[in-house]
């Protein structure tokens, strides 16, 4: 997906990292570096550090981050401070740091390569959901489109899902539960267009498997009243007149004012019957757990 779409999420997405520049702000003035000594370290030509300050290292990318806006320049920066004081709580907090420079600066792979480590390494800590959730939107900012491979939008899938079990409680999660549903829909959507070119191709029983992955899994998405009417269609071609009612009628019990339903209904009128619900078919099951039938 491209970058725009994520613009509002990135906002929210940043502020609880807002409470590091403070906090780098305050080892700032505990430590004696000022504002000046950052600006004089970046006018310096010489980038070849030997055991540098972690609390320098430190602010010096909060700032490249903040002031700046060189999330690429800042990543470098808090990687050197992981580099040379790896067992420190500045390199636990770089590390996060870094993840977050990489999402910023469109490098997911990266994002998603410090931020597992986090997870990996600093399980119990607060900022562990964080680093999931970066995880989970690294993943979600490249779902392609649905004319492409789907592995990136599994991918996201799952990884969505890990933050809402690991962290349910977390603002996180319910960030993660509304993108779920727009992956969800993604895959939806992926399918109905394949069972639309079988349609074309006239193979009904190819089309109804597809549009039976989204009746069966996607529900909850967009795609589902079409997927009925194409179910009621595709079963009316081939005979199985049973199983077109039955998708008639639960489209019309759930979305009686759907545009599909008007074109289910006639198509089952036109052969003589009525929507007809079957309530031992995979239909209608589908729709029984969600409460829906």
């Amino acid at each position: 997906m491209s970058a725009p779409r994520m613009t509002l999420e990135l906002r929210r997405l940043s502020q609880p990292l807002r409470l590091a520049p403070g906090l780098a702000a305050l080892a700032l003035c505990l430590s004696g570096c000022g504002a000046g000594n950052i600006l004089d370290k970046f006018a310096s030509k010489d980038d070849t550090f030997k055991e540098e300050p972690a609390d320098k290292l430190y602010n010096e990318g909060l700032y490249l981050m903040n002031q700046s806006k060189d999330p690429k320049a800042a990543s470098k920066k808090f990687e050197e401070v992981d580099r040379q004081h790896p067992y420190s709580d500045w390199a636990r907090k770089s590390l996060l740091m870094s993840a977050y420079a990489f999402y910023n600066a469109g490098d997911y792979d990266s994002c998603i390569g410090a931020a597992t480590r986090y997870v990996t390494l600093h399980p119990g800590s607060a900022d562990a959901a964080y680093a999931q959730y970066l995880i989970a939107a690294s993943h979600y900012d490249q779902i392609p489109d649905i004319s492409r491979d789907q592995g990136r939008t599994e991918k996201a899938i799952a990884a969505l899902q890990e933050v809402v079990r690991k962290y349910p409680t977390s603002e996180y999660a319910t960030s993660a539960k509304a993108k779920l549903e727009g992956a969800r829909d993604q895959l939806a959507g992926r399918e109905m267009a394949v069972g639309r070119y079988y349609m074309e191709k006239r193979d009904y029983t190819a089309a109804i498997n597809r549009f039976k992955a989204v009746v069966t899994q996607y529900q909850t998405t967009r795609h589902v009243e079409e997927a009925l009417a194409r179910l009621t269609e595709a079963y009316m071609a081939i005979g199985i007149i049973g199983e077109a009612q039955t998708a008639a009628a639960v489209l019309g019990h759930n979305f009686p004012d759907s545009k599909w339903y008007k074109d289910a209904y006639a198509l089952v009128k036109s052969g003589g019957v009525e929507p007809s619900e079957n309530k031992g078919s995979y239909i209608s099951k589908a729709f029984k757990k969600l409460g829906l039938g």
